[in-house]
């Protein structure tokens, strides 16, 4: 747990990799990052056709959207991990790598399997919620 963020893990519910709810305690700045794509420096997809690339390339453009607000993942309070996929085994090859990049921090997330993102080959994309704690 993070300055500000608890996660709230239901006793009474079925155990999952994550937590059913967040709480921001104190005072708080909500930071509301948009969809993380899987982008270059240069604005080029990368790795086209791998689900697991894209996502790698997704987190670490999420992780920096935070830092430049003054966040970091372990001041996520809830995201939504989008593949542009009906397998299954897409969704989870996603969500492994993402697990990898949130580590321990097993913030509240919904997984969703999609028709089509953004751009051309792209594949994945997260969005994220953050909240910092304030000086008082």
């Amino acid at each position: 747990m993070t300055a500000g963020v608890k996660l709230i893990r239901s006793p009474g519910l079925a155990p999952v990799e994550y937590a059913y709810a967040a709480v921001a305690d104190g005072p708080v700045q909500a930071v509301w990052a948009a969809g993380a794509c899987p982008l270059d420096a240069d604005g080029a997809i990368v790795a086209v056709g791998d689900v697991a690339g894209q996502t790698h390339q997704v987190m670490r453009n999420l992780a920096t959207a935070l830092a430049d607000a003054g966040a970091s993942l372990t001041d996520v309070v809830k995201t939504t991990v989008y593949v542009a996929s009906s397998d299954r085994a897409d969704l989870v090859a996603a969500w492994k790598v993402y697990r990898e990049h949130m580590a321990d921090y097993d913030v509240p997330s919904t997984l969703l399997g999609v028709a089509a993102l953004g751009y051309p080959d792209q594949l994945v994309e997260v969005e994220a919620v953050a909240v910092i704690t304030t000086p008082r």
